[in-house]
């Protein structure tokens, strides 16, 4: 991999536009009340952005991502540890890849 040097602008705009949009964020929480409601959205939207990310892989996808979500939601409820059923999840996915015929 070669860097190139004319993406270079790019990537440092991107990084800003990345900063400023954080910063901002927290810059402008606080001004805000934090109320228990407020509490449970913030407490929500992981799981709410994993959801818009999985799902439609899921949909449409085959069995190696069905049985990676399976692997995943039981790794999930035996040991409670997310990054423990993300690399259970990867596995089960990589495992059907390379074992299913294509």
């Amino acid at each position: 991999m070669t860097l190139r040097v004319e993406l270079l602008p790019l990537l440092l705009a991107l990084a800003l536009a990345s900063f400023t949009c954080r910063a901002g964020g927290f810059w402008l929480m606080r001004f805000v009340t934090v109320t228990p409601r407020l509490r449970a959205m913030l407490a929500a939207a992981p799981l709410a952005v994993m959801l818009g990310i999985v799902t439609p892989a899921a949909l449409r996808g085959g069995l190696p991502e069905i049985a990676g979500l399976a692997v995943t939601f039981a790794a999930m409820r035996l040991w409670r540890s997310d990054l423990v059923a993300m690399f259970c999840g990867v596995a089960a996915v990589a495992l059907c890849r390379g074992l299913l015929p294509q």
